[in-house]
């Protein structure tokens, strides 16, 4: 016969247990995204896959890529429930670019989606949708928004990954040579693997109107692999970021306050016919923070 003494000291126990198993699981999650830090020699790959045109005669599907860069992620926070990252490229030990910045934030309830344009919309997430997911928020190289999205990570089998799936704005390699369509759909998928890490991607190019109707255009196959190499092969990168840091600390700062007013994010393409970044990349490293917040409040509407 169970006694009441015993049945609440098993369902104490239980309780026990899963709260151990959910932080452990946890602390996997936040080795799992840390170890995407670091020293990385990158190969991107895109190539488009099937097009669904009207006109498929006249249809100009982009051009298969395969490039090679060298490239270092600074850990900029580390907190139990949010990890920011810093990619920088390195093209030379004179030329460093900043490149995309990846946040992740565990159990997050703010999301900016992308509509289309240059506008995003705030979203209220359910606490119970996220329990155990951790948002991947990417930004522009201006550290705009780009796209976000939550998910689970994923560690059975031996496979060790996060899927999800993000409206984003045209990429940087497509935006001056594609004006046929306005979202890109993100599928995506960043795997750890022994050497490193993989981004892969399966994307939809929609055709979105104002009344957010999408019409699919072509889809793309999308695969970086990132292979770690060690620290010392990137410390321009390291170095460069140790002189701008000051800098790029106060454009982030500058940022989280319009995001954290929960409302419709719109801004404009260009100012005085100059983009965000050009203006931003402008600045030189001792700027006053005052100087890049007045160029960020120019764009937004």
């Amino acid at each position: 016969m169970i006694t009441k003494s015993l049945y609440f000291s098993a369902v104490m126990a239980l309780t026990c247990s899963l709260g151990f198993s959910q932080d452990a699981k946890k602390q996997q999650d936040i080795k799992s995204i840390k170890s995407m830090c670091g020293c990385y020699e990158v190969k991107f790959n895109f190539a488009e896959t099937f097009q669904y045109a009207k006109d498929s005669a006249a249809y100009k599907p982009s051009q298969t890529k395969h490039e090679s860069a060298l490239e270092w992620v600074e850990l900029l926070e580390d907190t139990p429930n949010k990890i920011v990252m810093q990619h920088l490229l390195i093209v030379s030990d004179d030329m460093i670019i900043k490149h995309w910045r990846q946040d992740w934030l565990f159990e997050n309830t703010d999301l900016y989606s992308f509509d289309k344009g240059t506008s995003w919309k705030y979203k209220k997430l359910d606490k119970k949708a996220v329990k155990g997911q951790w948002t991947q928020k990417v930004y522009q190289v201006d550290d705009s928004p780009r796209y976000e999205g939550s998910s689970t990570w994923v560690h059975v089998d031996g496979q060790d990954y996060w899927a999800n799936v993000a409206d984003a704005p045209l990429p940087r390699r497509e935006q001056t040579k594609r004006n046929d369509y306005n979202v890109l759909k993100r599928r995506n998928i960043h795997q750890i693997t022994a050497t490193g890490w993989n981004h892969e991607q399966d994307n939809d190019k929609l055709i979105r109107d104002d009344a957010g109707k999408d019409v699919l255009l072509a889809q793309e196959k999308g695969f970086d692999v990132y292979t770690k190499v060690p620290d010392i092969k990137c410390v321009a990168a390291q170095k460069w970021w140790k002189e701008n840091n000051a800098l790029w600390k106060n454009v982030r700062d500058k940022w989280q306050t319009l995001f954290d007013r929960h409302k419709d994010l719109n801004l404009e393409a260009k100012v005085d016919r100059k983009a965000l970044y050009s203006l931003l990349f402008d600045l030189k490293p001792t700027a006053a923070k005052a100087e890049s917040d007045a160029i960020i409040d120019k764009f937004v509407k």
